[in-house]
């Protein structure tokens, strides 16, 4: 195949083709529901990345110096090719809705009222020829440093420091004009963000919450997300209501970014408070890593002071103000650090106390708090003296400890919802219960994971350009559409682009997770005295419709 105009704006038959075809896959469904416009721009990329694909062949190919088709021979392929891409591109287009509609159902959401083809369509092809163009404009540079250079150079080096002289300019220019002035306009938005103050938040006037009368901690060094965990949840009254006899007020510490230099500083702070305020007297303390914007789920925090008639303390420590999938894309590490800063700082505190007097001690995080959170207690650590467990929900595709946990799954266990070992210390837990290994009891320690089958926060991986998941089989999770198949490169920008998605789906679905999972994964993991199915429905009761949104 050649291509089909000459110049500048002459496009390749064959990228013309798998860009086509990269088009249709990327149009079939993912793990979440899509609008029109992210439908659009995902079929650009696509195009242009199939287009590019045809591209390399065609360089290869000629490199070679292999036949091509000429004759009657590429008007047969022309006539075959056409039609048959033609043919596929309709039925793509015709049953888009279909296949949006498979998630949106799963996900107990309303169907599309109106078929977006049509828009889907023309921000496509917008996009891909943008991309298309863009890159045919650098490589018209890199010829054209090229022809300079042969002047005093043999032509294959010439070629080769051309195209390396203009790589290394439009990439260096690129990352200083484009990717670091569009981060640090994303830092000073969500810095701005994260000091914002509410005119109707006032500090806690109780004595065990940070920015309150007896805290060292001032509650302008606590960014809002901190602030909103702080005075949110429920008080004394309403536990005692709800258990209908005396309660006690939860102690709720948390070390703003604003706090300290450093990870160190803020968790020496922390415990401070933690200690004066009695946190290491009561029955239950929580060390809980929040998301990157300093965010703690209400739907996993407000349930848990009734399981446990408010006695019980929850420290956290902030460490950065942006969305988690951009810290886990920009510096993934920091949530370890500040995790492990805090849980050394409390635990180091906890291990000196007397065995029988000590609180229970559990670990929580979410998101990219579960990435800190599931290493700050790290088994050598307290080998001697362990805690008593943890909760983790959603925890992101970097987690290598969830990753050898669930490669080390029961056979015949589906790694959506897997099942480890005898089930005594490792548990797993999505929308369909607790997976519990037959007669597994809870050992010593309990630690549970929560995640969705639908979550791409959990399950995108590099490695779905080049290989089908184990996710992905005949036996898959409740929320994943049964349309839903996997193809080389084009899967891995599927699920890549539902990341920053991940919270859009209702509660319950995605990377969104619902009190009602929290509530029965705290009872598993804490195992609450006092409590009885009654008040389990109850609670949930309670809390059903429950939602937040992260910032």
């Amino acid at each position: 195949m050649t291509t089909t105009r000459r110049g500048f704006w002459r496009f390749s038959a064959l990228g013309l083709s798998l860009g086509l075809l990269f088009l249709c896959g990327a149009l079939t469904p993912s793990l979440l529901p899509r609008a029109p416009v992210v439908q659009g721009v995902l079929g650009g990329l696509a195009f242009a990345v199939g287009y590019g694909v045809g591209q390399i062949v065609m360089f290869v190919w000629w490199a070679l110096e292999l036949p091509v088709l000429k004759g009657r021979v590429r008007r047969i392929a022309l006539w075959v090719t056409v039609p048959a891409l033609g043919l596929l591109t309709i039925i793509t287009f015709a049953r888009m809705s279909l296949w949006q509609d498979s998630i949106r159902a799963r996900m107990e959401m309303p169907p599309l009222e109106a078929a977006h083809s049509w828009l889907v369509a023309l921000i496509a092809v917008g996009v891909a020829l943008v991309l298309i163009l863009l890159a045919r404009l650098l490589g018209w540079l890199m010829w054209r440093a090229a022809d300079a250079l042969s002047l005093f150079l043999p032509r294959r080096a010439a070629v080769a420091i051309g195209v390396f002289v203009v790589a290394v300019v439009v990439i260096s220019l690129g990352d200083r004009f484009i990717v670091q002035k569009a981060f640090r306009a994303a830092d000073a938005i969500f810095f701005e963000i994260d000091t914002a103050t509410d005119k109707g938040r006032r500090p806690p006037t109780d004595a065990v919450s940070s920015g309150g009368p007896a805290s060292i901690l001032a509650w302008d060094d606590i960014g809002t997300n901190g602030k909103d965990f702080l005075i949110d949840g429920p008080d004394e009254a309403e536990i005692a209501e709800f258990w209908g006899q005396d309660a006690k007020q939860p102690v709720r510490v948390y070390a703003g970014f604003g706090a300290g230099e450093d990870f160190e500083e803020r968790a020496a702070l922390a415990l401070r408070d933690l200690v004066a305020m009695g946190g290491f007297e009561r029955r239950v303390l929580v060390v809980a890593t929040p998301t990157g914007t300093g965010w703690l789920d209400p739907a996993a925090m407000q349930p848990l002071p009734y399981l446990h008639k408010g006695d019980l303390a929850i420290v956290s420590l902030q460490y950065t103000y942006v969305p988690s999938w951009m810290s886990i894309l920009v510096e993934p590490d920091r949530s370890r650090r500040a995790a492990r800063a805090l849980f050394d700082a409390v635990y180091g505190h906890w291990r000196t106390l007397p065995r029988d007097e000590r609180p229970e001690l559990y670990v929580f995080g979410l998101s990219l708090g579960a990435l800190g959170a599931e290493v700050s207690a790290d088994l050598v650590t307290i080998f001697d003296d362990p805690i008593d467990g943890g909760l983790y929900a959603g925890p992101p595709f970097a987690s290598t400890v969830w990753k050898r946990l669930v490669a080390g799954r029961n056979p015949g266990t589906p790694a959506w919802r897997p099942e480890f070992r005898d089930g005594r210390m490792v548990r797993f837990m999505t929308q369909e219960g607790i997976a519990t290994p037959e007669g597994a009891e809870w050992g010593r320690m309990r630690l549970l994971y929560i995640q969705h089958a639908s979550d791409p926060m959990v399950f995108f991986s590099p490695d779905l350009a080049f290989r089908r998941p184990a996710w992905l089989g005949e036996d898959r999770g409740p929320d994943v559409s049964p349309y839903f198949d996997w193809y080389p490169i084009l899967t891995f920008l599927q699920v890549g682009f539902d990341i920053p998605m991940a919270t859009v789906p209702p509660s319950g679905f995605g990377h969104t997770y619902d009190a009602l999972e929290y509530i029965d994964g705290w009872i598993a993991v804490t195992q609450p005295k006092g409590w009885t199915p009654k008040m389990t429905e109850r609670l949930k009761e309670k809390f059903t419709g429950f939602t937040a949104s992260p910032i």
